[in-house]
């Protein structure tokens, strides 16, 4: 692992408007690792990742990528440096192919060079994919729509992948499985913050957990000690 942290966040605080939703954020991300992010809905966990990436309101404080600051660039420049959110939800055009879902996730041009041999990993990922590239998004199954949405996430070979609430509104079966593909041996090295509600589904697989609670991280021994609930 690297000495110096791909993502470097120091006291970042963001919101819309006048509501302040998260506050004096601090965390460190280096290359490899797998972040699980934890926390109630409704505690800042969504503008925390929309934030990193430029869509939040209003916001101050440090967000450094590969040695760089990022404040204050749109969204599209963020992005084109690797760092990728993946939205909770589905956020798929319905009425386009399987396969042009992928293919707009490969937007910039190294991706879109190599999108044929990326889709075909994409696949092997999630296999349920496969037989149903010329099928319009919009006909999948819940469980089929969410691993197209990862699939289209992973197509833009991210540095770092933001990614929020893979399991939200799947059943326990389809959720593990996405949360197995995510945090597996075989998506490799990829960096990934992951924000989720159900800890129990990510406590194994990642190297470290924090707790976002009322707009601020803590460390759950911390968590624990105050009594917030999991």
């Amino acid at each position: 692992m690297n000495t110096s942290p791909l993502l470097e966040i120091s006291g970042l605080s963001a919101g819309y408007g006048p509501l302040h939703v998260i506050h004096d954020i601090e965390l460190s991300i280096f290359s490899g690792q797998r972040v699980g992010l934890v926390g109630l809905n409704g505690h800042g966990k969504t503008t925390f990742l929309r934030a990193l990436v430029g869509l939040a309101g209003w916001q101050r404080g440090r967000v450094n990528f590969i040695g760089t600051s990022v404040m204050g660039l749109p969204t599209h420049q963020i992005i084109q440096r690797g760092l990728v959110l993946m939205p909770q939800g589905d956020a798929l055009f319905a009425g386009m192919s399987v396969q042009d879902n992928l293919d707009t996730g490969a937007f910039t041009s190294e991706s879109w060079r190599t999108r044929r041999q990326r889709r075909d990993v994409i696949l092997e990922l999630f296999p349920p994919l496969a037989s149903r590239l010329r099928q319009a998004a919009g006909t999948l199954s819940g469980g089929e729509r969410r691993m197209l949405s990862i699939g289209r996430g992973l197509m833009s070979r991210a540095k770092v992948l933001l990614i929020d609430e893979p399991s939200l509104g799947l059943s326990p079966l389809v959720s593990g499985m996405v949360i197995e593909t995510l945090l597996g041996k075989r998506l490799d090295d990829t960096t990934l913050l992951i924000a989720e509600q159900n800890r129990a589904l990510i406590q194994d697989r990642v190297d470290h957990i924090t707790l976002m609670h009322g707009g601020r991280l803590q460390p759950l021994e911390e968590a624990h000690n105050r009594g917030h609930e999991l």
